[in-house]
C-alpha cells in the first residue's frame, strides 16, 4: 500500500517533473511541484498561434523515433502525432543538391562504427579511421551533423552512443504533434490538479536539507517546503547552482560526464513562401542545411505555413551568446540573404512574425539537451540511483536510444515515480 501520507516535492514543471508528479499522485503521494518559471513546460515553449498561423514551438518540437511514452500519452490526451516527410536539401555555397555529403563515404563509416569495441570520442574516431585528406568532406559532414543534430561537441561526444543515428543516416522516424507540445503539457498539468497536486510557479529552488529525518527545499526569497523526499527534475547545469547535502552532491557530481548542448532557435514567419517562388525545386523541402551563421532550415511541409525555423546547435552557439533576440533574427534574416542571393532588405519586409530563443542565455535552462559523452552511461547509473530522500530524473538520465529528447524526459519522469511507488 502507498504511503499516503508522504509528501513529495517535484523540482520543476518541465515534461519530466509533470509526468512523475501525475504518477505518484495518482498512487496517492502529497505532491508539490516547485517550478522558477511563470509557465510550466521547460525547455517546451509553446508559441502564440495568433503570430505564427499555427500552434509553434520555441523550443522541443519534434516527436524522434518510436516514443512510446510520448504516443501513449498524446493518445490519451486525444492528441495526434503526425509523421513528417519531406526533402533534404543542401547549400555548398553555390548550388543547391539533395545529395547527403556524407553518401560516398557512408559504407567505409559504417563499417568502422559497426565493429568498435571501445568507445572514443568523434574527433578521435575520425582522427583514428578518417585522417587522410580525401576524408575532409567526411569529416565535416560528420562534425556538422554531431553539433547541429545532437547540440553534441565533437571533441566529448561518445561515438558508441551516435551509432545508430550514423547506421540510419540519421533519418530516424520524425513527426510532430498536431498542435504542438504544448497540448501535452496542458493535458500533464490538469491531470496533476486532478489528482491534488499543488503547483508553485516562481519558486526557484536554491537549496535542499536534511534536518531530523524530515528534508527543507529552500526557495529563492524565503519560502520553505518540508518533505519527505524530493525530485531534482531541472537541467544539469542548474544543479550547480543548488545547494546540496554531502551525499546528493556527490551523486550530482557525476552529470559533469553527461555533455549539455546549446541550441539557437528562430522562427520566421512570412507573407508567403517566398524560398518556393524563388527556387522551384524545393518545393518539397523539409531541411535545407548550409555552412552559414545559421546553418540548418526547416520548413512546415507538408503544412504550408511560410515560416522557416532556424537552428545552430553545439559548441558554435557561444559565438552568438551576446546577441539579444532582435540580433538572432538579424543572424538569421542574413544567412538566409547568403543563402538565396537576396538582399536582407527584401527578405525582412516579408517577415510577419518572429521568434527567437538562445536556450544557453536562458537562466532556467542554460542549454538545451543532453548528450552523451564515453562516461555517460557510468554517470546516468549513479544519478538513477535511488538511496536517499533526494533523487535525481529527467531526459539526462534516460538509457534508451533518443537521449535529450521529449520522450526521454517523459520516460525517466515515469521511471523515477514507479522507484518510488515500490518503497
Amino acid at each position: 500500500m502507498p504511503d499516503t501520507s508522504e509528501h513529495i516535492v517535484i523540482a520543476g514543471a518541465g515534461a519530466a517533473g509533470l509526468m512523475a508528479a501525475r504518477e505518484l499522485a495518482r498512487g496517492g503521494r502529497r505532491v508539490t511541484i516547485l517550478e522558477a518559471r511563470g509557465r510550466c513546460g521547460g525547455r517546451i515553449h509553446p508559441l502564440p498561434a495568433s503570430e505564427f498561423g499555427y500552434a509553434a514551438d520555441g523550443g522541443a518540437e519534434f516527436v524522434h523515433g518510436e516514443a512510446p511514452v510520448t504516443r501513449s500519452l498524446a493518445r490519451e490526451a486525444g492528441l495526434t502525432v503526425r509523421m513528417i516527410g519531406g526533402a533534404q536539401w543542401s547549400f555548398d555555397g553555390t548550388t543547391f543538391s539533395r545529395e547527403n555529403p556524407r553518401e560516398p563515404y557512408d559504407e567505409q563509416l559504417h563499417a568502422a562504427v559497426k565493429d568498435l569495441k571501445d568507445d572514443l570520442t568523434v574527433a578521435e574516431f575520425l582522427r583514428r579511421y578518417f585522417a587522410g585528406p580525401e576524408y575532409a568532406r567526411l569529416r565535416h559532414a560528420v562534425e556538422r551533423m554531431v553539433e547541429g543534430y545532437d547540440a553534441a561537441d565533437p571533441a566529448r561526444a561518445s561515438t558508441l552512443a551516435l551509432r545508430d543515428e550514423w547506421m540510419n543516416d540519421g533519418h530516424a522516424m520524425q513527426a510532430r504533434l498536431d498542435g504542438g507540445y504544448g497540448g501535452l503539457i496542458d493535458f500533464l498539468l490538469a491531470e496533476c490538479r486532478k489528482s491534488g497536486v499543488v503547483l508553485r510557479l516562481g519558486a526557484v529552488v536554491t537549496a535542499i536539507e536534511e534536518e531530523a529525518g524530515k528534508v527543507i527545499v529552500r526557495c529563492a526569497g524565503g519560502e520553505l517546503q518540508a518533505c519527505d523526499r524530493v525530485i531534482l527534475t531541472v537541467p544539469l547545469p542548474l544543479l550547480r547552482e543548488i545547494a546540496l547535502p554531502a551525499a546528493a552532491r556527490a551523486k550530482a557530481a557525476a552529470a559533469d560526464d553527461i555533455g549539455f548542448g546549446g541550441v539557437i532557435k528562430i522562427l520566421l514567419r512570412f507573407k508567403q513562401a517566398w524560398w518556393r517562388e524563388r527556387r522551384k525545386e524545393l518545393a518539397d523541402m523539409l531541411f535545407l542545411l548550409s555552412d552559414e551563421t545559421i546553418p540548418v532550415w526547416w520548413t512546415r511541409h507538408p503544412d504550408q505555413h511560410p515560416v522557416l525555423t532556424g537552428w545552430l546547435g553545439g559548441p558554435r552557439t557561444a559565438g552568438l551568446a551576446h546577441l539579444d533576440q532582435q540580433g538572432l533574427i538579424d543572424a538569421g534574416i542574413a544567412s538566409l540573404a547568403a543563402i538565396f542571393d537576396l538582399p536582407r532588405e527584401q527578405i525582412a519586409r516579408d517577415l510577419v512574425a518572429a521568434a527567437a530563443t538562445n536556450w544557453a542565455n536562458d537562466p532556467f535552462a542554460r542549454g538545451a539537451y543532453s548528450w552523451a559523452t564515453p562516461r555517460t552511461r557510468a554517470a546516468q547509473d549513479i544519478l538513477a540511483r535511488a538511496d536517499g530522500s533526494i533523487l535525481f530524473s529527467g531526459e539526462a538520465l534516460y538509457r534508451g536510444r533518443d537521449m535529450g529528447t521529449v520522450e526521454a524526459a517523459l520516460a525517466s519522469g515515469l521511471e523515477t515515480a514507479g522507484i518510488i511507488s515500490q518503497c
